[in-house]
């Protein structure tokens, strides 16, 4: 069984969270702060977080922080805050995923569903992922069905967003991953480049399917 720690000073939103998940055989345990959210992520060793990023003692980027000296568990953020600056804040801070409140309890549970099947283990070996009519192996750096050639920051990029697919990952960690820590901040080299990556990969780089931009935040890969 999947457990599951929800953090929010919300105590309709806690109570509302806690029967959608068990109704699902979710374990659920829940914490209105953060401290005891951290208290509670040590002692039940969640397989993952929901958190508020409004919490009555800390804030919540710092709950993330907090989190990720220790633990890799998923961690999506459910709050109040449509800022982008937020969401960036908790992305880079270590968040999987961020919704936005007012929520869908369907769209929640997808995003949960999904975070938990990308923390699985998985062995290290590169993975080969079908984009549309292509096939492309990482390890090999090769794409089969069609002819199509990618420069090694191209190949470095498309390599990070295969990886994680379904993930949000923001634009900071791109450029800080590809093009290193003095080039954050660069995000029309990001712009470019992505543009080159739905030229060669989508079949309407108008109107991408695959590598989609979440405005203000980052990119996720859709498969």
């Amino acid at each position: 069984m999947t457990r599951v720690l929800v953090v929010d000073d919300d105590p309709q939103i806690l109570r509302a969270l806690r029967i959608n998940l068990r109704a699902r055989d979710y374990e659920v345990h829940t914490a209105a702060d953060g401290a005891t959210a951290l208290r509670a992520a040590a002692e039940h060793a969640p397989d993952l977080v929901v958190l508020d990023l409004g919490l009555p003692d800390v804030d919540g980027v710092d709950v993330i922080r907090g989190l990720r000296g220790w633990t890799t568990m998923p961690i999506v953020v459910l709050s109040g805050r449509a800022d982008s600056h937020d969401k960036v804040d908790a992305l880079d801070a270590g968040a999987d995923d961020y919704v936005t409140k007012p929520f869908g309890i369907d769209e929640l549970l997808a995003r949960i569903r999904a975070v938990t099947r990308r923390a699985r283990p998985t062995d290290e070996t590169p993975p080969v992922v079908a984009v549309g009519p292509y096939t492309i192996d990482l390890a090999d750096r090769t794409i089969t069905g069609g002819d199509i050639r990618l420069t090694p920051t191209e190949w470095e990029l498309l390599d990070h967003l295969l990886r994680h697919p379904g993930k949000l990952i923001s634009q900071r960690a791109l450029l800080h991953d590809v093009w290193g820590p003095q080039y954050s901040t660069e995000t029309n080299y990001l712009r470019q480049y992505m543009a080159r990556l739905r030229r060669k990969l989508e079949p309407d780089p108008a109107h991408p399917r695959h590598f989609i931009t979440e405005p203000g935040m980052g990119y996720r890969f859709h498969p």
